[in-house]
């Protein structure tokens, strides 16, 4: 069932440890969209949810309505672009047609329930004239090929025909089109030592290094002491 998260404060708690358990350190870093973030809650609070399943937190997502015009060339940037335009969209008094689907977290115990919290957030947008919804997608496998343009990973496909990447082919399969890649979905800039802490590594000397968890790799400038992480995604439509 999917419930908006501000009617079950029961279950905050237990999302606020949860839900982070699927997502790297550094992804909570992002001062671009950070932000942006504060007035998100306050404008949209309708559209964060948790489902559940028999009375027990099973999943939760959340997202935001912006105008779109149905092309590519007008799709927002990625994640922090989308989060920039529904938050000066709704401070300029613009109608929203579209709902983007920001983030997705589905716990262990309850991995088939994802087809089942994306249409039933897809259902709710639509229900509410956002008659178009869209999603960056954070490839799953992505991690496993962070040296991979991810303009080539979005084409990969199993035998089947079916796209290589788990995420990606749920939503193709409840019918969702893949537009095109974000490779710029977000940016994450620190100091070498904050990306020592959140990735459990080190990094003597200047250059591009594979981490943990990674869509692409983190490059390192030791004489400026940042270390930048760029976050690709891939843009999907949902019928």
């Amino acid at each position: 069932m999917l419930i908006p998260a501000a009617d079950a404060p029961q279950y905050d708690s237990e999302a606020e440890v949860r839900f982070a358990e699927g997502w790297p350190e550094f992804i909570f870093h992002d001062a671009a969209s950070s932000q942006w973030s504060s007035r998100r809650t306050e404008y949209f609070p309708e559209w964060e949810f948790y489902f559940t399943a028999d009375d027990h937190l099973a999943a939760g997502c959340w997202g935001v309505p912006l105008a779109w015009d149905g092309t590519v060339d007008d799709l927002p940037g990625g994640y922090t672009d989308s989060l920039a335009r529904s938050v000066t969209s709704y401070e300029t008094g613009v109608v929203p047609n579209t709902f983007v689907l920001m983030a997705a977290a589905v716990l262990p115990d309850f991995r088939g329930t994802a087809a089942a919290l994306i249409t039933a957030v897809r259902d709710r947008a639509v229900a509410a004239g956002l008659g178009q919804v869209i999603a960056p997608l954070r490839p799953t496998w992505k991690p496993r090929y962070p040296l991979t343009p991810i303009e080539a990973y979005a084409t990969w496909t199993r035998p089947d025909g079916l796209p290589l990447d788990p995420w990606l082919r749920t939503h193709t399969r409840l019918g969702a089109t893949i537009l095109t890649p974000a490779p710029t979905s977000q940016t994450i800039t620190a100091s070498v030592a904050d990306w020592e802490t959140w990735t459990k590594m080190s990094f003597p000397a200047t250059g591009p290094y594979v981490i943990p968890a990674g869509l692409s790799v983190l490059h390192i400038d030791r004489s400026t002491n940042t270390g930048t992480y760029t976050e690709p995604n891939i843009w999907v439509r949902h019928a």
